[in-house]
Formats: structure tokens, C-alpha cells, sequence
């Protein structure tokens, strides 16, 4: 039987999104349907709404997100009343990064054609146009259908925000630290963007036991959260003076790690600057899709510096949410701190548009206003 809900589903161009009621069908064997009771604003929402990200097909909006399970397809090891957190980077389990333990790589996730692992949608609507679920989770829907391998039940005394939170922002940033860049006790790093996914970084590298976590950034609030999370230092973005602060505030030869957390190539240009012979510089704020950045090779060669790529914070979800909501749990992760104003769904454009603007804490949809 299928289940009426309102998504907010976006046609590309200059098209504005819309509030519109969808038909969600049932769950076949293998499914999940997913009751949502929050759902985090996240840049990438900004990239998709500006073109960055284009799209030949309406989809509907929403990636980062959490809820309750309604009702489950045959063979599913979950029951209706679990609370559960949405992975946008659903594997399948077959390809050669699944098989190789990479599933975050994975070349044939829903994901990357906006659907379910077999092409299709859940979603119809009365129009009759095709509309598909945004990285196959459309998260800004009251109710959406998954794969089970989309889904990570968590303790149910974890917050419903927090919860969003960790399927995206949260995973990516602490599995930056801890998964692509296997930090060390002792090692330094700093965190150009103190955003979702930046303020993340700095709660994985605290975690991490880094001595000297340095964040950078042109907002003062984003900063000051930064320090909240377990940041050392902090340095205005546009200080002329920013590259050699960080460089003296790490002993003077350069951090161990530098995280681009925004993904502006000026900004990944000038990554390499801070870190010494030797560290890295590990990518994780997502560009434009045409994005290019210009790196002098003849530097990384007499340097040793490394450029790692990070999708997804090289998270395996089945594993590292449970295991974030664990230390959130025990109090080892404030993830609370991250979480701002929250809102109603029909607010949910709107905090999209709005991130043209830094804002200091994460805006979360809350399904039950």
C-alpha cells in the first residue's frame, strides 16, 4: 500500500522548489520505509539548488538524515520503531571497491544515479513527471523508501537532530580524521572551514589525541564553535598573515595535516602552503562538479606531500555511525554542539538558500514541527 507524503522536489534551472505531495509505494524485499523525524541542511543542498551539481531529472530533496522505521520488505533484519540514521552512499556490495572493503567508493550506489540500486524510484507523483530521491535518500520527505543497506539502526536515546547529523556531516568529518587520514596522538593539523563538516574535523582530530588543532575561518562564531569543539587555536581566513600563523602555531615547519573542509579551488590552491615535508592535505569539502584547482607537482614531489582525496569521510556506515552514536553516548563526542535553529519542513529551502551565508551551528529540520 503506498503512503501519501510531502517532499520538496526541485526541477533544475532556474526552477524553484516545491512543496508537493508524492505517493511513496510499499517496501519490497530488501526495502525500508523510513518515517523521517529530522533531516540536516547541508551545503551540498546549496550546490544542487545552484546548478553546481546539475541534474536531467526532478528530484527530491534531502540527504542528511534520521528517523523511524514504518514498515520493512521481506528478508529486512529491522522492525517498524527503530530508529535509524540515512547513509546517502548506499553500496552495492559487488562492484570492486565494495569487494576491495572501500564501500564509500563504491561505482554503482543509487546515489549516483538518484534512485534505488535497481534505477528506479519510489516516488510518483499526480503530475505524472519522474521524480527521484536526491542521492536515493530525498531526506526532506515526511516519508521515503530505501535499501536496507541505506539504513543504520542507532540507539533510540540518541536525539533525532544529532542523529541526522551523523549521516552526513558528522560521518564525513570524524572519518576524515580517523578513516583517510589515520591521525595520530601528537600530530598537528588545521581545518580551513569551520562549517558542519569542519566543526566535525575538529571533534575527530580532539578525538584523534592531535596537540594542536588550529581551525581557519571568516566567521568569528564559526570560530568560537570551533574553540567550543576542542579547537586549539583559531585564525581569521582573511588575515594575510593566515598561512604563516598556522605554519608558526605548528612549530614553524607546517602542520602534519591540512583539511579543506569548503572545497573553493582558491582555497585548495593554497592548501600545501601549510603543511610541512611530508604531511598531507586531505580534500573533503565537495566543489563544483568542473571544478579545477591548480597544484605545482614540482612541490609535492621535493616535498613528499600527499593530496588525499575523502568521500563520504571514508565511512562505512553499518559501522562508524553506530559507532559515533556510541561515543556521543558516553559523552566523548558534544555532538550537540553542532546542532542549531531548528525548523519546520516548509522552512527547509529557505535554511538552504540562507547558507549563502556562513552560519555557526547546523540547521535541522524538525518533521514534528
Amino acid at each position: 500500500m503506498n503512503i501519501s507524503a510531502t517532499a520538496i522536489l526541485f526541477s533544475g534551472g532556474e526552477s524553484e522548489p516545491q512543496l508537493t505531495e508524492v505517493s511513496v509505494r510499499a517496501p519490497r524485499a530488501g526495502e525500508v520505509l523510513v518515517r523521517m523525524t529530522a533531516a540536516g541542511v547541508c551545503h551540498s543542498d546549496l550546490h544542487v539548488l545552484n546548478g553546481d551539481w546539475p541534474f536531467d531529472h526532478r528530484v527530491a530533496l534531502g540527504h542528511e538524515g534520521a528517523g523511524i522505521v514504518e514498515a520493512v520488505g521481506e528478508g529486512v533484519d529491522l522492525v517498524p520503531g527503530d530508529q535509524v540514521v540515512l547513509s546517502w552512499y548506499a553500496p552495492c556490495g559487488r562492484c570492486d571497491a565494495c569487494v576491495d572493503g572501500k564501500s564509500w567508493l563504491c561505482a554503482e550506489s543509487g546515489a549516483i544515479t538518484n534512485g534505488l540500486p535497481d534505477g528506479s524510484t519510489p516516488l510518483s507523483v499526480a503530475d505524472g513527471e519522474e521524480a527521484r530521491p536526491y542521492l536515493g535518500v530525498a531526506a526532506f520527505s515526511e516519508y521515503t523508501l530505501v535499501p536496507r543497506s541505506a539504513v543504520v539502526k542507532i540507539p533510540s536515546e540518541v536525539p533525532s537532530a544529532v542523529a541526522a547529523l551523523i549521516g552526513c556531516s558528522i560521518a564525513t568529518g570524524i572519518g576524515a580524521v580517523l578513516n583517510t587520514a589515520d591521525v595520530r596522538a601528537g600530530q598537528t593539523a588545521v581545518v580551513v572551514g569551520a562549517g558542519g563538516v569542519g566543526q566535525a574535523i575538529v571533534l575527530g582530530l580532539k578525538l584523534a589525541g592531535a596537540s594542536r588543532i588550529i581551525a581557519v575561518d571568516l566567521s568569528d562564531d564559526r570560530l568560537e564553535i570551533a574553540r567550543q569543539l576542542g579547537a586549539t587555536d583559531t585564525v581569521r581566513g582573511d588575515d594575510p598573515e593566515a598561512v604563516a600563523r598556522v605554519r608558526a602555531l605548528a612549530g614553524g615547519a607546517g602542520v602534519d595535516f591540512a583539511f579543506d573542509a569548503i572545497g573553493v579551488p582558491k582555497v585548495t590552491e593554497g592548501m600545501p602552503a601549510y603543511v610541512k615535508s611530508g604531511g598531507a592535505i586531505v580534500l573533503v569539502g565537495m566543489p563544483a562538479r568542473d571544478a579545477e584547482a591548480v597544484i605545482k607537482p614540482w612541490q609535492l614531489i621535493v616535498t613528499g606531500q600527499r593530496i588525499l582525496g575523502c568521500n563520504y569521510g571514508s565511512s562505512r556506515p553499518q559501522v562508524d555511525f553506530v559507532k559515533i552514536a556510541r561515543l556521543y553516548l558516553a559523552g566523548q563526542l558534544p555532538l550537540d554542539q553542532m546542532v542549531g535553529e531548528t525548523i519546520p519542513q516548509s522552512r527547509a529551502v529557505e535554511a538552504v538558500r540562507a547558507l549563502v551565508q556562513p552560519v555557526g551551528k547546523r540547521r535541522v529540520v524538525d518533521f514534528a514541527l
